[in-house]
């Protein structure tokens, strides 16, 4: 009786008609918030949660989740906003119950919108981008989340938006969460990662050093502090060591390894980008003895000589000038090694054999518990080799059923197996949601750095 039940509901729903006016209810109370938001000079804010409404009526599935997150928070604005004109009024000894019943209200109102959302009434409504919804929305959630917490943990303007246009960054926040969502949507099979990843991996270089050189020809908002920082990733542990502070970047790169593990070296690396693209004009990587060597011996040496080096200029007095200059030397260094080196092998030789943080990124990610594994079902194929550019796989890494250290995440072996049998994992999650998980983290990150990564 309750399968008849189930079946004829479920016909009812798909045969149904739509009604959009239960979106009445959640696009008032945005609206309401924004409006608030507008009162209160955010012009920013007014902007996107209009265009959260919209979204809504355009049926995007993923907008749902966004909207109750939205409206929760708005419970907790409209209430302490409550309580903050109330005593506004008592302290002047001014009449409030009135206002009390208008604020009551308007928060019945978002809680009405909530209901509404949450119901059923709306499922057949968002029939859009239905696939993947949640994780979409987890994406501009999070990337939301780390912008707003940069953007209120700063004592300056983080993001550009409210740099050249003042009261409009919560605008550039909404962009690029709608930014983050749908990049990850295209990430959402492995071949749509592998496609993707290098492309806005490259725009985000790109970007990253497009504000540099608008800095340094004269635009100095373009510039994180206005004080110029050499980008050569070296430097995220060498640059503390000679200046005895300035620990920024080290705890940013920490934090990173923490949530997507080694993944900064696949996805969110300034100069990363560059070794990549470099080896894609080359021949399709094989696996090299020699080059998995020095993943452990090069890096190695070249973090001692980077840390040694910087320790070695402070306790002589070096002036910081001359610092720079070797700094820039060593980086000169890797970019010769990108073009000749890693271009020749079609492999990713400075990051994989050259660069010291690639090394410190490897191990220390060790402590997050995202891997890559093959499965002991493996055919042996071998398309998996020629797709990793990180020297990581070949018979031996194959047979032991994980990849060797230089392994960033980076996937593009995930798409080449044909047969399903390499993956991500994670303890407690099946791999397709392990992979899915790893997404929505570092498409986030990717965005979250898109907005606030620059010297």
């Amino acid at each position: 009786m309750a399968e008849v039940k189930r079946i004829v509901h479920s016909g009812a729903m798909e045969n149904g008609t739509l009604k959009p006016y239960r979106l009445i209810p959640p696009v008032t109370a945005l609206l309401l918030l924004g409006a608030h938001g507008l009162r209160l000079g955010d012009f920013g804010l007014a902007a996107s949660l209009a265009l959260l409404a919209g979204l809504l009526c355009a049926r995007r599935a993923w907008a749902r989740p966004v909207a109750v997150a939205a409206l929760l928070w708005g419970g907790f604005v409209w209430a302490r906003a409550t309580v903050d004109f109330i005593a506004f009024r008592q302290a002047f000894d001014l009449p409030w119950q009135r206002l009390a019943w208008i604020m009551g209200g308007v928060i019945l109102m978002d809680g009405l919108a909530l209901m509404v959302l949450l119901g059923r009434g709306l499922d057949r409504w968002f029939d859009r981008d239905r696939e993947w919804a949640v994780p979409r929305a987890a994406m501009f959630l999070l990337t939301v989340f780390g912008l707003v917490m940069a953007r209120a943990k700063v004592d300056f303007p983080i993001l550009l938006a409210d740099r050249y246009l003042p009261g409009w960054g919560w605008l550039e926040i909404f962009l690029l969460g709608c930014y983050a969502q749908w990049i990850g949507s295209m990430m959402r099979t492995p071949k749509g990662h592998r496609m993707v990843r290098p492309r806005i991996w490259g725009l985000f270089s790109a970007v990253f050093f497009l504000q540099l050189a608008l800095g340094l020809l004269g635009m100095d908002r373009m510039l994180m502090t206005g004080t110029l920082h050499l980008p050569v990733p070296a430097l995220i542990a060498a640059g503390p060591v000679f200046r005895g502070g300035g620990y920024f970047m080290l705890v940013l790169f920490g934090a990173t390894l923490l949530l997507v593990g080694p993944a900064w070296c696949s996805h969110l690396c300034y100069i990363g980008a560059w070794d990549d693209a470099m080896s894609r004009l080359g021949p399709r990587p094989a696996p090299s003895n020699v080059l998995r060597s020095l993943s452990l011996l090069g890096r190695g040496a070249t973090l001692v000589l980077a840390v040694g080096v910087a320790w070695g200029l402070r306790v002589l007095g070096v002036p910081g000038a001359s610092a720079v200059l070797l700094g820039a030397a060593f980086g000169l260094v890797g970019v010769g090694v990108m073009v000749f080196v890693s271009r020749g092998r079609g492999m990713m030789v400075h990051c994989t054999a050259f660069c010291p943080m690639g090394l410190v990124g490897n191990v220390l990610g060790r402590i997050s518990p995202w891997r890559i594994r093959i499965g002991a079902d493996c055919t042996g194929c071998g398309a998996c080799f020629s797709r990793c550019r990180y020297n990581a796989l070949d018979e031996g890494r194959v047979a032991l059923g994980r990849p060797a250290l230089s392994c960033t995440l980076c996937g593009d072996c995930v798409s080449a197996c044909a047969h399903g049998r390499i993956g991500y994992v994670f303890p407690g999650l099946s791999r397709e949601t392990a992979r899915a998980a790893f997404i929505v983290l570092a498409v986030s990150l990717h965005a979250v750095f898109l907005g606030v990564a620059r010297i």
